[in-house]
């Protein structure tokens, strides 16, 4: 797509300002890091656009203070203050639970995951935001705590002007063909294969 050209134009009937205004849903996946990273940049130019931005965390541990965190709030305090950008709302569903350590059942994470995607359905009916982060998403299809073909439908016929973009490995094949943006992220060459640790500003 040089110079943001488009190599086809469809015969939808659409003008080229309402295809471009289109609101898109975006999948980041794949094994290598910088999924998240992707989406949170995304959302920082939604937010200078003055858009509403509701981020999602599913997997990462609540008890996680990670870095986008901290810029986000301290920018929807900005919109606050001065009515610069968006406003910001970061949510960790349920208590948070993480990959590499969990408490309670799997049963209770699944029932979590359903409550937090039914609140994200609530917000997508109400044209809540026009933004939206459903970081680490795709763990709870593969998982099976959500049901892909009613998330799929439900993000397909969503209202409005919402964009949305979910992160996570393995995200499913019904997923990606219902996506209009779809990144995945292949390993080169990872820090962590020489035995280096995840570090400051760089994971977190």
């Amino acid at each position: 797509m040089p110079q943001g050209k488009p190599s086809v134009v469809p015969a939808d009937g659409l003008t080229t300002r309402q295809r471009r205004n289109r609101p898109l849903l975006a999948v980041h996946t794949g094994e290598m890091k910088g999924k998240s990273t992707a989406a949170f940049g995304m959302a920082l130019r939604a937010w200078n656009q003055g858009w509403s931005i509701g981020v999602f965390q599913f997997v990462k541990s609540a008890k996680w203070r990670v870095g986008e965190e901290a810029a986000f709030k301290a920018l929807g305090k900005l919109h606050e203050d001065t009515g610069q950008g968006g406003p910001v709302e970061w949510h960790k569903m349920g208590e948070g639970w993480s990959w590499a350590r969990k408490s309670g059942t799997d049963e209770d994470h699944a029932a979590n995951a359903r409550e937090g995607w039914a609140e994200i359905k609530r917000r997508l009916a109400a044209e809540t935001h026009d933004f939206y982060v459903l970081d680490e998403f795709s763990y709870l299809l593969k998982w099976g705590w959500l049901e892909v073909d009613d998330v799929v439908s439900t993000l397909v016929d969503r209202p409005g002007h919402q964009h949305v973009v979910i992160t996570g490995r393995y995200a499913p094949p019904e997923l990606v063909e219902a996506a209009d943006l779809v990144a995945e992220m292949t390993k080169v060459k990872h820090p962590m294969d020489t035995g280096q640790k995840g570090q400051r500003g760089i994971e977190w």
